[in-house]
């Protein structure tokens, strides 16, 4: 039996890009204050992938998949980070919500095809499975260090998520912690 921590970098992104999906079709379904929990959860799980993909896969798939492939997977990143932001500041419960979620998750699961299909292959390919299995602690390490909201203006880089994506985290980790904490003590 594969435990998380046997898993490869591939089967670590491809088990992530199925539950980002499973985030999209919940908040689709679900109202009310299920709505925005779910909505958090993808806020947050989409921020941290995206960041820890910057960091630790797309350099290596530079190599193996070209500078092409990367380049226009790092544009597509950008944009969704910039519709995320706008989505989250917009909230759930804005009209436009769910018409704007929808053409956000069109542009995440082409995101995550076009990695699958590009990406994915090419480092399976050219990688070895040990160093695979190392890239995906470097993704659990950097994802642990990552933001926990889409930040469009710190750039798609390795280098600027290496500079800005720490304090930046913090920021965002005591944020959450602050929303989690009044929404448990509601009267």
């Amino acid at each position: 039996m594969t435990t998380t921590e046997d898993r490869d970098v591939i089967d670590l992104l491809l088990a992530q890009h199925e539950q980002i999906k499973g985030l999209f079709a919940g908040i689709v379904v679900a109202d009310g204050e299920r709505k925005g929990d779910l909505f958090n959860d993808l806020v947050r799980l989409l921020a941290v992938h995206e960041s820890a993909e910057e960091q630790v896969v797309h350099p290596a798939a530079r190599s193996s998949a070209g500078d092409e492939v990367v380049e226009a997977r790092l544009h597509e990143e950008s944009e969704a980070k910039h519709a995320l932001s706008d989505l989250y500041d917009l909230g759930v419960e804005h009209p436009e919500f769910d018409a704007r979620l929808a053409m956000l998750e069109k542009a995440v699961v082409e995101h995550a095809t076009h990695e699958e299909q590009e990406e994915f292959p090419r480092l399976r390919q050219e990688l070895s499975a040990e160093r695979l299995r190392r890239m995906a602690g470097a993704v659990r390490a950097a994802e642990a260090m990552a933001p926990t909201r889409p930040h469009p203006g710190a750039g798609e880089s390795a280098t600027a998520n290496l500079l800005a994506g720490p304090p930046v985290a913090v920021f965002d980790k005591i944020r959450d912690a602050v929303r989690d904490w009044r929404q448990s003590n509601k009267d």
